[in-house]
């Protein structure tokens, strides 16, 4: 479990690619801080597991589905990629629930500053409609944010000068691809509701929302 709060942003500097899975070496520090064998990384939102480290980097597995839910099979070398170690117990919640499991991939359509802060747009695919919503959470590239707007099957969300200079939002560009995970409450409750709720029409309401 994740908070959405990056911790640092590291870089790809190997990349072994197999027929149906790869293995990522990244450069980077704070995340190395009592790092042992078996840990969780979150990895521009996806909870991959440290299968090595060194004093200046980690290395992780990509799964075949997770090669195929997430922008990470698009990675290349020298990429900059946002880092968060897994959420202790007696860590402070500063974001929201995050799991590290990317539901499916958005496309970066235009960054905006406004004043000192920014306007992030993002269209998304039409399965995560119904999780998005005004003033809502969601993570992209494991960043915690709040969605601004929802136009047409495009959100926005404002990111503070701090998080867009602290997080590979700085390196993006139009036509990128976004890992993007919804709030799980959410979902929870959907399926709680569709699962013991006996009433057909309001299941058909609830799967066919439209915000």
């Amino acid at each position: 479990m994740f908070t959405g709060i990056i911790e640092e942003t590291g870089r790809v500097i190997n990349i072994t690619k197999n027929s149906n899975s790869a293995k990522l070496k990244i450069n980077c520090a704070k995340v190395l801080e009592n790092i042992s064998l078996g840990d969780s990384v979150a990895v521009n939102g996806v909870c991959l597991t440290a299968v090595n480290f060194g004093a200046d980097y980690f290395e992780a597995d990509v799964s075949h589905e997770t090669l195929l839910k997430s922008s990470l099979k698009n990675i290349s070398t020298g990429a900059v990629l946002n880092l968060e170690r897994a959420l202790t117990l007696s860590s402070r919640l500063g974001g929201h629930l995050v799991q590290g499991h990317v539901e499916a991939t958005g496309i970066l359509k235009n960054i905006t500053k406004y004043g000192e802060f920014y306007k992030v747009f993002i269209e998304y695919p039409n399965e995560l409609d119904k999780y998005i919503v005004e003033k809502g959470s969601i993570a992209i590239d494991g960043i915690s944010l709040t969605v601004v707007n929802v136009v047409n099957n495009t959100f926005e969300v404002a990111v503070i000068p701090h998080t867009f200079e602290n997080t590979n939002l700085k390196y993006r560009k139009n036509g990128d691809i976004i890992n993007l995970e919804t709030d799980i409450i959410a979902r929870y409750v959907e399926k709680m509701i569709l699962s013991d709720n006996k009433d057909e029409k309001l299941k058909s309401m609830i799967l066919n929302f439209k915000r």
